[in-house]
Order: structure tokens, then sequence, then C-alpha cells
């Protein structure tokens, strides 16, 4: 009896559910795995007077008999930033759809993970773990995970030797590569076509690994197209920084023809500065680049002129990356590789 006097409900069962729909616990259990073969009438039967009887499988008691917990770790250094929690909401989404569920990891300011934290990942023995910081080793992860091989998205120099993290730890990761070069050069080739020649860089984190090679990247591109070196001016990918590293450059420094920010939200900061604080006109007194293509990007008041990631491509290419490692667990490394492009919108032109 409860504290209420009304007797206790039992838990429902498979074996229940299987009685009620004079079906096998084998078809209980494939009606609740989206990827399994059942007559469509079958698992709506099943799922509804599941529903009626209040079941749902034991995800522990599955786990422990298919080595599978279907759980995603992913570990982000932000959550608040808008690319971040776009592309957590559009990740979690996909995952959903195939049956998995996301534990959310955050790094320390620094883009290290406590030991906690980690000691936490191991106990819930994920399938997978997305890395959206090299800072983190693999070697690292795979001291705490079981069977699950790390994923890393990587943002690798062409035609340079690599080097990182990643390149001097060997062991077994798979990767999304993001490839920035081709969307740089579309970018340098409209400002240089417009008639820019100084052309500063807002940089993001120092010790973001995709800023220093979105930086090192530009510096090339420019070098190659006969251009002086961009003036690097610090952010962080942040609008508050930005806006007051905008006002620094143009009322201390020389200011720039055109402005190159490491994000999209970085590029907002630097048109309102140059608006609000100064009066000029964007494009036609400065003209403004970013990196990423938010979902704000497209708004009027920016209308930003953007190296777009997309979004759609790179969580599709990260569930595959899970789904070929679950699939084939002994494999070499796999490895995804997404190119940029320039979305061009008003702030250039």
């Amino acid at each position: 009896m409860s504290e209420t006097g009304a007797p206790a409900r039992e838990r429902a069962t498979a074996q229940m559910v299987a009685e009620r729909a004079k079906v096998s616990r084998v078809a209980v259990s494939r009606a609740f795995n989206p990827h399994t073969s059942l007559k469509p009438e079958k698992r709506e039967l099943i799922l509804r007077i599941a529903q009626e009887l209040n079941y749902t499988p034991d995800r522990a008691a599955r786990a422990l008999v298919s080595g599978r917990s279907h759980l995603v770790g992913v570990i982000v250094p932000d959550v608040c930033s808008p690319w971040e929690s776009q592309e957590i909401d559009a990740l979690t989404t996909a995952l959903q759809n195939e049956g998995f569920a996301t534990l959310l990891f955050k790094t320390q300011t620094d883009m290290s993970m406590d030991q906690t934290l980690l000691t936490y990942m191991k106990g819930f023995n994920p399938d997978a773990v997305i890395a959206f910081v090299e800072n983190i080793k693999p070697a690292t992860l795979a001291r705490v995970l079981d069977r699950a091989v790390p994923i890393y998205v990587h943002y690798p120099l062409e035609g340079q030797p690599e080097t990182g993290v990643l390149a001097t730890d060997k062991t077994l990761h798979d990767r999304l590569n993001i490839m920035q070069r081709n969307g740089i050069e579309q970018a340098v080739a409209l400002l240089q076509g417009y008639g820019a020649r100084r052309i500063a860089y807002l940089s993001g984190l120092p010790r973001s690994l995709a800023s220093v090679a979105r930086e090192q990247t530009l510096r090339a591109v420019m070098a190659d197209r006969g251009l002086d070196e961009p003036i690097v001016f610090p952010g962080d990918f942040t609008y508050d920084t930005a806006y007051a590293a905008t006002v620094d450059l143009f009322r201390v420094g020389q200011g720039a023809d055109a402005v190159f920010a490491a994000n999209d939200v970085g590029a907002f900061g630097v048109i309102d500065a140059l608006r609000h604080e100064f009066g000029l006109r964007v494009p036609q007194d400065v003209k403004v680049v970013g990196f990423d293509d938010i979902e704000q990007s497209h708004w009027k008041s920016y209308s930003l002129t953007t190296v777009k990631i997309d979004l759609a491509e790179r969580v599709r290419a990260l569930v595959r990356l899970i789904l070929r490692r679950l699939n084939d667990p002994g494999a070499p490394a796999f490895v995804e590789t997404l190119q940029t492009r320039l979305v061009v919108r008003g702030t250039v032109g």
C-alpha cells in the first residue's frame, strides 16, 4: 500500500504489453526501435497499448544485453552563443531521430575538461563522444571511454603540415574536417574586387584552434592575392568586445577599408560601432564580412555577408560518423570533410 492508502501500481513489463497486443516480446522490443522492420499497423498497436499500460523499455537492461547505451556525449566550450546553441539544437534533434539521447558537457574557461566531468562521462558509458574543442586530447578521452571512439571537429590548414593536438596524438579518433580556405578566398576576392586594400581582421579567442586556423588561412590568402597583411585587432567572439575593439581601431588606429570578423556576432559588434560611434555607412564606407552564417545573419538590420559553415550538412556528417563507427567498431579512423562558401548579402557592395 502507498502512503495514501491506494495500492501501488505494478510496473508494466514487455510481457504484459505482448500479451495484451497478442504479439511476441521480440515484437514489442522491435516496436521501440525505429530502425527495425515491423508492419506499421502492428507497431502502432504495440505503442498504443504500451502507452495505455504506461510501459517504457528499460534502457539500462537493454544496454546490458546490447552493449549500447544510446547516449552520445557532446563536449562544448559554450552553450549560450548563437552558433553553439543553434548547433546543439540541430544536433540533439538529429540524434533523437536516430534513437540517441544527448549528454552535454561544458569545458572550463581554458577549454580543458574537469576530471570530475570525465568521471561522470565514463559512468554513462556513451556510444560516442563529439568534442567541439581540440584542446582535450584523444588520449585523455580514450582513458575514460570504454568502447567509444571520440569524434573531433577540426579546422586543418590546407596545403600545410598538420600541427596541434590532433597531429601529435595518435590515439584512434574520427574527425570532421572543416575546410575554411574556399570561403575565405571568396570573401577576400569580393573585398578586393570592390577596392578594399586595408583589410582588418577581428580575431576570436587565442586559445580557440578554429580561430587560429581562420587567421592563418586569411593571412595566406591575402598574401597569395598580393595584399598586405591584415590589421589584426583582438576579439573573443562576443559582441561587446568587438564593438569596443572597433572603436579603438578607428579612433586610435588608422581604421580600415574592410573588416573580416572571426564570427558573425563579432561582425554585428563591428557594424554597430561603425554606425553609431562614427556615423560610417556599411558597405559604402567600410565593408564587413563575418563567419558562420548563423540564423541572425540575414536579419535586415545586418544583412551580413559571411563565410558559411552549412549547419545541416555539418550535423549530418557527425551523425554519419557515429553510425559508421557503431557499425564497424574496429575500423581505422573515419573522416568526413566539409567545404565553406561565401554568402553575399548587404555588407559588401
